[in-house]
C-alpha cells in the first residue's frame, strides 16, 4: 500500500512524499511543529519506524526536499510532528540528497488500560466513555509490544479514507459571478464595501489599458485601490475562502456579513483578479483566477505572504506610499456582445462638472421597478451617480477615473423635510421625507433603503406611487432599516448580493408603513398646493458642504452663494469659520417653494384669479416642455389627485352611462 502525504513546515509545503506499507493510516498532511537536537530525545532507536520517500510534483519540491534533509544531517536535528495521539520523529539521514528517503520513528501516548499478557494479542479493553471491547488486532512481528498500548480503541473505529475531501470544480468561480448577473455595479459595490469596512479614507476606481507581454495586446484592467488597514495572511485566507464563520460582534457600521462578497463581485467583473494588501507588519498577494484553473479538477488560489517580527520589512513606496492598504486588479473583463460590459472615459481636464470621468454600463438599461415609467435614472448605469448616494453618511473620498466623486447624502438635499419616527414590530424606525427638484424633473420618486449605512434599494415606490405616475413625483424618502432587518440571533433579511431584501414579515410591515407615510406626506403637502411664480427653482431647505479633512457636513447660511466655494473646502474657511472638532450639524424641517405646475390641471375656470404663471405641458413624446404664457390666465383651485383602481372604474362607468 502506497500512501501519498504532503510534508509541511509551519503550514508551508516542503514536498510531496509517499509512505510504502504504513503501519496505520496516516493523515494526508504532516506539519512539522519543531526541530530539536537528537541528544535531547532518548531511546529513539526503540520506537517503531517507517520510511518516507520523496515524490515531488515539481522541481521546486525536489529542491526543498534536498535542503530539508541537508539541514537535518548537518545539524543533527530531529523534526517533530504532533498529530492527535501520535508523535512522529523524522530522523536525520546518514546521506543527504534530493532522492534520499528518510526514516520516521513514532510513539503514541498510553491512554488505555490494556491487557498486554504475552499469551496472545486478541483482546484489548479500554476504559472511559469511548470503551470498545473484544477488538482483535493482527500482530506484526516488527512492531513493539507497546504498539497496542499506544492507540486508543476509538481511533481504530474512526479511521477515514485517505482521500476524504470535497472537490470544488473551477466552474464554480463563474457561478459565483452570477450572483450579480442582473447588475454589474453590484460587483463593484462589494469591493467598495470591503474598503469601507477596512476604515479606508480614500479610494480610487479606474479602468486603464495594460499591455500583456504574452499576447502583445492592450487590454483593459479595472483597478480598485484604497488606503485602509490592509489584511494579514489569515484575513486574506478568510477573504478568498468560500464562506466563513460570522463574527458575533454586532457592528452597525460594518457591512460585510456573508463571506462571499469579494468572490462574487470580482468574478462578475472579470476572469482574473490579483490582490495586493499590506498591513503595518505584513504583506500578502492572492490570485483568484478562472484562467489559471482551466483544465483542473479543483480550484487553486495561490497566496504568498511574509511578515515582520522584530526585523525590518522592505517597503515598496511605489505601491502603498509607505502606509497600509489594498490594491485589486481585475482583467479579462466581462463582455457585452463585441464590447465590454463597462465603458469608461476620463473626462476633460479643467472642464466643468459635466465633463468628469465616469464608468458606465454599456447597455445603459434602467432597472425594473414596480410603477416606474421614467427612463432617466443615472445611478442605474453611471458609477459616479451611484457612488454619490451609496452611503447614508459618506466619509470616504472616492475617485472614479481620476476625478473625485461629490458625495450627496440624500437627506441633506431635500426641501420641506418631514421626519417620521415609529416602531415596527417593536423596533425603532426613522424616515426622512422631502422633495427633490432634480428627481421631479426626471419623473422619479420613491424610498431609498439603507442597511448598515449602505444603499440596498433605490427609488422603491410605495403606496399611491405604484399606481399613478404623477403621485409622489419628486418625493424622496430616506430610511435606515438596520434595526428592523437584523435579528438578535444573527440572521439578517438582506440578500447576500446586498441589492434587495428577503420576503419577510419585517419587510412586509415596512412596505405598508412607508406607503401610509408617503401618501400622508403627499396629501398634506401637495394636494393643497399654492404656486409661487417668483422662483422657478427648488432649493433645499439648507445647502451643505463637506469638509475635505474631517468629512463632516456643515450647513451654509441661506444668503451664501455655494458657487463661491473652493474645490477643496475646510472647516476653518468661510462661511463656517469653525474647527473640525465641532460637532456635525443636524437638519431641521423647512418649507417647500413650488413654481412648476403639476399635470392634470390644464382646465381654466372663469371665476379663478388672474395670474401670470409658468405652465408645464407634456408633449406627445412624453418629455416636459416649459411654455411661458405672459397673458393673464385663470386657473382653478387645486384638488386632490384621484388614484387607485376603484376610482378609475367608477370614472369610466359614469362616462359610458
Amino acid at each position: 500500500m502506497v500512501m501519498p502525504i504532503i510534508l509541511q513546515k509551519d503550514r508551508k509545503i516542503i514536498s510531496a512524499v509517499k509512505c510504502l506499507d504504513p503501519p496505520f493510516e496516516l493523515p494526508q498532511e504532516l506539519n512539522i511543529t519543531s526541530l530539536v537536537s537528537t541528544k535531547k530525545i532518548s531511546n529513539l532507536s526503540k520506537f517503531p519506524q517507517f520510511s518516507l520517500n520523496p515524490a515531488p510534483d515539481t522541481s521546486r519540491d525536489l529542491k526543498e526536499w534536498g535542503i530539508f534533509l541537508n539541514f537535518l544531517h548537518k545539524y543533527d536535528k530531529v523534526a517533530i510532528i504532533n498529530f492527535q495521539k501520535y508523535k512522529f520523529f523524522i530522523l536525520p539521514p546518514s546521506i543527504a540528497s534530493e532522492s534520499s528517503p528518510v526514516n520516521v520513528a513514532y510513539e503514541i501516548d498510553n491512554t488505555c488500560s490494556v491487557d498486554t499478557h504475552p499469551r496472545d494479542y486478541e483482546s484489548v479493553e479500554c476504559g472511559g466513555p469511548n470503551t470498545a471491547k473484544d477488538l482483535k488486532f493482527p500482530p506484526r512481528a516488527e512492531d513493539h509490544v507497546n504498539l497496542f498500548t499506544a492507540e486508543t480503541c476509538n481511533e481504530f473505529q474512526s479511521r477515514l479514507p485517505v482521500k476524504n475531501f470535497i472537490r470544488v470544480d473551477p466552474s464554480y468561480l463563474k457561478t459565483l459571478g452570477q450572483v450579480h448577473s442582473g447588475w454589474i455595479f453590484g460587483g463593484i459595490a462589494e469591493l467598495v464595501d470591503n474598503s469601507r469596512d477596512a476604515k479606508a479614507t480614500k479610494m480610487d476606481i479606474f479602468v486603464d489599458l495594460i499591455n500583456l507581454k504574452k499576447s502583445g495586446k492592450d487590454v483593459p484592467m479595472l483597478s480598485v485601490i484604497d488606503d485602509g488597514n490592509g489584511m494579514n495572511h489569515a484575513e486574506v485566507m478568510k477573504m478568498v475562502s468560500f464562506g466563513h464563520k460570522q463574527s458575533d460582534k454586532d457592528d452597525k457600521d460594518h457591512i460585510g456579513k456573508f463571506g462571499v462578497g469579494f468572490k462574487t463581485g470580482a468574478m462578475r467583473l472579470g476572469r482574473d483578479v490579483l490582490v495586493l494588501t499590506q498591513t503595518t507588519n505584513s504583506r500578502s498577494l492572492a490570485f483568484l483566477s478562472q484562467s489559471l484553473n482551466e483544465g483542473k479538477d479543483n480550484i487553486e488560489i495561490p497566496i504568498v505572504s511574509y511578515c515582520r517580527h522584530g526585523q525590518r520589512m522592505e517597503v515598496d513606496l511605489t505601491l502603498f506610499g509607505g502606509g497600509t492598504g489594498t490594491q485589486i486588479y481585475i482583467w479579462n473583463l466581462d463582455e457585452w456582445g463585441s464590447k465590454y460590459c463597462l465603458e469608461w472615459h476620463d473626462g476633460l481636464k479643467g472642464g466643468s462638472s459635466f465633463h468628469q470621468g465616469d464608468i458606465l454600463i454599456s447597455s445603459k438599461r434602467i432597472r425594473s421597478r414596480p410603477g416606474q415609467i421614467s427612463q432617466k435614472v443615472p445611478l442605474d448605469y453611471s458609477l459616479r451617480a451611484y457612488l454619490e448616494v451609496i452611503f447614508l453618511v459618506p466619509r470616504m473620498k472616492i475617485s472614479v477615473q481620476g476625478t473625485l466623486v461629490k458625495s450627496r447624502p440624500l437627506g441633506n438635499f431635500l426641501t420641506q423635510i418631514v421626519i417620521e419616527t415609529d416602531n415596527i414590530l417593536g423596533r425603532p424606525v426613522e424616515l426622512i421625507l422631502g422633495f427633490s427638484q432634480l428627481e421631479w424633473e426626471q419623473a422619479n420618486c420613491g424610498m431609498f433603503l439603507y442597511w448598515h449605512g449602505r444603499l440596498i434599494e433605490a427609488y422603491k415606490r410605495v403606496g399611491g406611487m405604484i399606481h399613478n405616475a404623477d403621485v409622489g413625483r419628486g418625493v424622496i424618502g430616506v430610511v435606515n432599516v438596520t434595526n428592523l432587518m437584523d435579528e438578535q440571533d444573527g440572521r439578517v433579511w438582506v440578500h447576500n448580493n446586498k441589492q434587495g431584501f428577503q420576503d419577510s414579515q419585517p419587510y412586509a410591515c415596512l412596505e405598508q408603513w412607508l406607503g401610509r407615510k408617503a401618501d400622508k406626506y403627499w396629501d398634506d403637502n401637495f394636494d393643497s398646493l399654492t404656486l409661487d411664480k417668483q422662483n422657478c427653482v427648488f432649493k433645499p431647505d439648507h445647502e451643505w458642504v463637506q469638509c475635505d479633512k474631517c468629512r463632516k457636513w456643515r450647513i451654509l447660511p441661506s444668503d451664501f452663494d455655494s458657487r463661491k466655494l473652493p474645490v477643496q473646502w475646510f472647516c476653518y474657511m468661510d462661511p463656517f469659520k469653525g474647527q473640525c472638532a465641532d460637532a456635525e450639524q443636524k437638519m431641521e424641517p423647512g418649507i417647500v417653494n413650488v413654481s412648476t405646475k403639476r399635470s392634470g390641471y390644464d382646465c381654466l375656470l372663469k371665476d379663478s384669479d388672474n395670474e401670470k404663471m409658468e405652465v408645464v405641458t407634456t408633449s406627445a413624446t412624453g418629455s416636459d416642455e416649459k411654455l411661458l404664457n405672459t397673458e393673464d390666465v385663470k386657473f382653478p383651485a387645486l384638488k386632490r389627485l384621484k388614484r387607485g383602481l376603484k376610482t378609475m372604474i367608477s370614472t369610466r362607468h359614469n362616462h359610458f352611462f
